[in-house]
C-alpha cells in the first residue's frame, strides 16, 4: 500500500520503538512542531515489544541517574495526560549477593546512590526474607533493596509516548522503509523512502538493532549487534502478588512477576550473537529459535534459586533479539561523521528504563545544538570507525550481553575482541612481562610482571576490590617514576595535526590559552564551550609557524575532530588529520631521565638548554626524534616522538642503556596514579563539559589577555571573564585517606562537616604519599577564603563506612612544581 508522505519536516526520526517514540514525544514537547516518524513495520516490532520493562533508579554517573529517575516519573503520568496506561509500577527491587564481593559491589553502589538521592538499602539475609519469600537464601550473603524502583509494559509505555506525540503535532507512518540518507556539505538533509523523498533539518537513528545498517547508509559508525536474549515464564504461581523485581547477578539471572507468573530473564556470559549477516527484511514481532541446552545451566539455577519452579514447571521458553554494544554503554548524540545526524540507540536491555530520559536529552541536544549535560559515557563521539566490523561486534558482544550482570570491578577489561590495534611495540612489552589492557581497541601495557618474576607469575589480572594481584608490582613502578626513571609508550594517545596560513588563528579561537608561541613551544589549554565548561583538554605544540600538533587522551580522537569540524570557519586556510598513527611515542619520566637521554643524545639536555615546555630535535643513535618536555606524571621528563617504523629501534636502545639508571617499564594504571598524587585532571573524569573551567582550578591555563585572532575571541571568553569576576562556586580538592588499608577508586561520597557534598572524580592508591588518593569538587562560596575552606571537617564514605582524610587544596606531591622543573 502506497503511503502519501510529507515532503519536509524539521526532525525525520527513523524507527518506531520506545526511543525513537520519546523522542518524537519530546522534540514536540519542546516546540518542534514538524516532526515525522518512520516505521519499517509496525511500532513496537522490533525489541520493544519483547523487553522486560525493568525501569531502575541508579546508574553508573549523576546524570545518567537523573535520566532514568526522569523515565519514571513519565511513564508514571503518561496515562493521565494520554489515556493509555503504561502498566508502571514501583514494586522496588533487590538485588541478592552469593559472596562478599559482590555485597562490596552493592555497598558501593549505595554509597554513591547517596550522592544522586537514590534510596538504596544494604539488607542483611534475615532482612531480605519478607521481601522475598519465594526465593532460596540459603546460600546468599546480604544484598540491595531499592524501594522506588519499578517496572510497565514496554509495548503499553512507546505506544503512549506516541500518542502523547501524535497529540502534539507528530506525524507517525508505519510500513515506511528508509533506504537511503540525504546529505549536502557534511550534513544530513533528510531520507531516502521507497515512497519518496523527505527533506530535514534533522535526521535521528532511532533504528535499535537495524541502526547500525542506518548508520552505514549515512556513512556513520553506529557500533552494536543483535545478540539472542532468553526469558522463561512459569506456569501460575499460587499467593504470588506483586513481588519486587529480583536479580541474582552471580546467576545470571533476574526475576519479575508476570501476570501472576514468575518471568526468569538471563543475561548469561556466553551469549549468542544473532543475525551477523543481516536481519530479515521480514522481521516483525518475531522470535528466536529457542535453544534449551544454552539455557539449561541457567534453568536449573533457577529452579535451585526458587524452589516453586520445580514443582510448576516452565510455560515459555523466550528467545528474541536485542542489540548490545562493544562497551555495555547505549550510543547517543549527534555523530561526528555527518552533521545533523543524531543516535540514540544500543541499549543494551536498559531501553524502557532509559527511554524517557533519553528521549529527553536528545531532543534538548537536538535543539541546542550541545548536549544539555555531561553525556560522555554514552556519547557516539566515543566509538571508533573499526568498531562497526561485524566481525568484531559478534566477537565482544558474546561477553557485553553478560557483563551487564557481572561484578563491575575497577580495572575491568574485556577478554574478546582484542588484539586489533597493536603498536609495533607489543611484543617488546609482552616479553618483559606487560599485562595489557584495551583503550579505543589499542592494546596498551597496564602494569609489568617485574623482570626477576616472569615466567613464574601470569601478567593476568585477578580481580577484586581491595589489592588486586599487581598492587606491589605498582608500589615498584610507581617508585621508579618518583626515585629513578621509568618508561611508557603513549603512541595510541590522539594526535591531530593542524596545517595552514590561518592555523594559529583558528586555534586560538578554539583554546583558551595562548598559542601565538614561537615554534618549539608547547602549550597546556582547555578547549571551551559558550558556557565555559571543557570540551577538551590537550597540549598544542607549534611545530612550524603554520604546523600545529594537539595531543590528547586516546579515547578522545573522534570526539576533538568533531569539535574541530564544527568550529572551524568556513574560509578558514588550514586543514586538520588524524596524525595517530603515523608517529611513536616513547615517555621517558623521573629523576634520571635527564642523565638516560643525555647518555644517548649530543644535544643538550640541561635545563638552561632545554627548559620545560620545549620542543627541540635531536637524534637519539640512528633515530631521528622530536623530544617534547612535558609531563602528566609530576616528574622531569620527554615525549620522545619518531616515525612509528623507529619504535622498536628506540625502545631497545633506551631499554639497554637505562639499566645503568635503574629504569623500569611503567603500566598506564601507574601513571594514572602519580598523575591523581599531581592533582592532574583527566578528561571525562575530573573534567566535563559542564565543570567550568575555573572551577576546576585550570584557569591559570586561561589567558583573557591574548589578542584575539582574527575569528575573534576564544570560545567561551565571556563565560571566564564573567567567572572570575563572580569567583568560585565548586573548588577541585585532593583527599588522602587516614586509613591506608582501604582502596578509593572514584565516586566515594565526599563529607563536609558530616553532610555529603559531592564525590571522588577519580581515585588511586598513592604508595608516594602512603595511602589512597582522590580528587573531588566541593561546593564553596564565592569570597571563600582557602583557610575557611580547609578549616571544615572533611571524610569519604568507603563502602558505607565514613573514613577520615587529609585534604588540600594543592597538590600533596611536589605542590611548587620543583620537580618538573629542575
Amino acid at each position: 500500500m502506497s503511503q502519501i508522505l510529507p515532503k519536509q519536516a524539521q526532525a525525520v526520526i527513523i524507527g518506531g520503538g520506545v526511543v525513537g517514540c520519546s523522542v518524537a514525544y519530546h522534540l514536540a514537547k519542546l516546540g518542534y512542531t514538524d516532526v515525522v516518524l518512520l516505521e519499517r513495520k509496525k511500532l513496537t516490532s522490533g525489541t520493544t515489544w519483547h523487553a522486560a520493562g525493568l525501569v531502575g533508579q541508579m546508574r553508573s554517573s549523576l546524570n545518567l541517574t537523573q535520566m532514568v529517575k526522569y523515565s519514571g516519573n513519565l511513564y508514571e503520568t503518561l496515562e493521565a495526560e494520554t489515556g493509555m496506561a503504561t502498566g508502571y509500577r514501583r514494586t522496588g527491587s533487590v538485588s541478592l549477593a552469593t559472596n562478599q564481593e559482590r555485597l562490596t559491589e552493592y555497598k558501593r553502589n549505595a554509597s554513591l546512590a547517596k550522592v544522586h538521592g537514590v534510596d538504596v538499602q544494604i539488607l542483611t539475609t534475615d532482612e531480605l526474607r519478607d521481601k522475598v519469600n519465594f526465593f532460596n537464601l540459603d546460600d546468599v550473603v546480604g544484598g540491595a533493596w531499592i524501594p522506588k524502583d519499578g517496572k510497565a509494559d514496554p509495548a503499553n509505555v512507546a505506544m503512549a509516548l506516541a500518542k502523547g506525540a501524535k497529540n502534539k503535532g507528530v506525524k507517525i507512518f508505519e510500513d515506511v522503509k528508509v533506504t537511503g540518507i540525504l546529505k549536502e556539505n557534511g550534513k544530513a538533509t533528510g531520507v531516502q523512502t521507497e515512497f519518496g523523498e523527505i527533506q530535514s533539518e534533522v535526521v535521528v537513528n532511532c533504528g535499535g538493532m537495524w541502526a547500525r545498517e542506518v548508520g552505514k547508509m549515512a556513512g556513520v559508525s553506529v557500533p552494536l549487534h543483535a545478540c539472542e536474549h532468553f526469558y522463561f515464564l512459569t506456569s501460575a504461581v499460587p499467593g504470588l502478588g506483586d513481588m519486587p523485581v529480583v536479580r541474582v547477578p552471580d546467576e545470571s539471572a533476574y526475576y519479575k512477576e508476570d501476570a501472576g507468573k514468575i518471568l526468569v530473564g538471563l543475561f548469561e556470559p556466553n551469549a549468542k550473537p544473532w543475525a551477523q549477516n543481516g536481519i530479515p527484511d521480514d522481521f516483525c514481532f518475531d522470535q528466536i529459535q529457542d535453544d534449551l541446552d544454552h539455557c539449561m545451566p541457567y534453568l536449573e539455577l533457577a529452579m535451585n534459586r526458587v524452589p516453586v519452579m520445580e514443582s510448576l514447571g516452565i510455560e515459555t521458553l523466550f528467545n528474541g533479539p536485542e542489540s548490545f554494544t562493544p562497551d555495555d554503554n547505549f550510543q547517543i548524540g549527534e555523530s561526528p561523521e555527518l552533521g545533523n545526524f543524531y543516535v540514540a540507540a544500543g541499549f543494551n536491555s536498559i531501553g524502557i528504563q532509559a527511554a524517557g530520559g533519553a528521549g529527553k536529552y536528545l531532543a534538548e541536544w537536538i535543539i541546542a545544538k550541545e548536549p544539555p549535560c555531561d553525556l560522555w559515557d554514552v556519547d557516539i563521539r566515543r566509538n571508533q570507525s573499526f568498531q562497526s566490523n561485524k566481525t568484531y561486534l559478534a566477537n565482544r558482544v558474546t561477553e557485553t550481553l553478560g557483563y551487564l550482570y557481572e561484578n563491575h570491578f575497577p580495572y575491568h577489561q574485556y577478554e574478546t575482541a582484542r588484539g586489533l590495534r597493536k603498536t609495533p611495540l607489543y611484543d617488546f612489552f609482552k616479553e618483559r612481562g606487560a599485562c595489557f589492557g584495551e583503550v579505543a581497541g589499542w592494546e596498551r601495557p597496564n602494569w609489568f610482571v617485574p623482570k626477576e618474576m616472569i615466567g613464574k607469575v601470569e601478567p593476568k589480572y585477578e580481580y577484586s576490590w581491595g589489592r588486586q594481584n599487581w598492587f606491589e608490582f605498582h608500589k615498584l613502578e610507581q617508585l621508579a617514576i618518583r626515585e629513578t626513571v621509568g618508561m611508557y609508550e603513549m603512541s595510541s594517545y590522539a594526535k591531530i595535526r593542524v596545517k595552514g596560513s590561518d592555523a594559529m588563528d583558528f586555534l586560538q579561537l578554539v583554546c583558551a590559552n595562548d598559542v601565538n608561541v614561537e615554534p618549539g613551544k608547547m602549550v597546556y589549554t582547555q578547549w571551551l564551550n559558550d558556557k565555559g565548561g571543557i570540551e577538551a583538554d590537550v597540549t598544542v605544540t607549534r611545530l612550524e609557524s603554520d604546523d600545529y600538533l594537539i595531543v590528547s587522551g586516546t579515547v578522545c580522537l573522534n570526539r576533538d575532530m568533531h569539535w574541530l569540524q564544527k568550529n572551524m570557519p568556513k574560509d578558514a586556510n588550514c586543514s586538520l588529520f588524524d596524525s595517530t598513527s603515523s608517529e611513536g611515542c616513547i615517555a621517558i619520566m623521573g629523576p634520571n631521565s635527564r642523565d638516560l637521554l643525555q647518555s644517548l643524545t649530543d644535544a643538550d639536555m640541561s635545563n638552561e638548554s632545554f627548559p620545560f615546555a620545549n620542543v627541540r630535535n635531536i637524534e637519539i643513535g640512528m633515530a631521528n626524534v622530536r623530544a617534547h618536555r612535558i609531563t602528566y606524571v609530576g616528574e622531569l621528563g620527554w615525549e620522545l616522538y619518531f616515525p612509528i617504523e623507529f619504535s622498536s629501534y628506540v625502545a631497545e636502545l633506551i631499554d639497554e642503556k637505562g639499566i645503568e639508571f635503574s629504569l623500569r617499564q611503567i603500566g598506564m594504571h601507574t601513571v594514572d596514579s602519580c598523575r591523581i598524587e599531581k592533582a592532574y585532571r583527566h578528561f571525562g573524569h575530573d573534567i566535563t563539559d559542564e565543570d567550568h573551567v575555573i572551577n576546576a582550578g585550570l584557569g591559570f591555563a586561561v589567558k583573557l589577555d591574548k589578542k584575539p585572532s582574527k575569528y575573534g575571541n576564544f570560545i567561551g571568553y565571556d563565560s571566564v571573564q564573567s567567572k572570575k569576576t563572580a569567583g568560585y562556586d565548586m573548588r577541585v580538592m585532593q583527599f588522602l585517606l587516614n586509613n591506608s588499608d582501604l582502596m578509593l577508586y572514584h565516586n566515594e561520597p565526599i563529607l563536609k562537616n558530616g553532610e555529603i557534598v559531592g564525590h571522588l572524580t577519580s581515585g588511586t592508591y598513592s604508595h608516594t604519599l602512603g595511602s589512597a588518593v582522590g580528587l573531588g569538587y566541593i561546593p564553596c562560596k564565592p569570597n571563600e577564603s582557602q583557610e575557611d575552606i580547609l578549616s571544615a571537617d572533611y571524610s569519604i564514605e568507603v563502602e558505607g563506612v565514613i573514613e577520615k582524610c587529609k585534604v588540600s587544596l594543592k597538590p600533596m606531591y611536589d605542590p611548587l612544581n620543583e620537580k618538573i622543573r629542575i
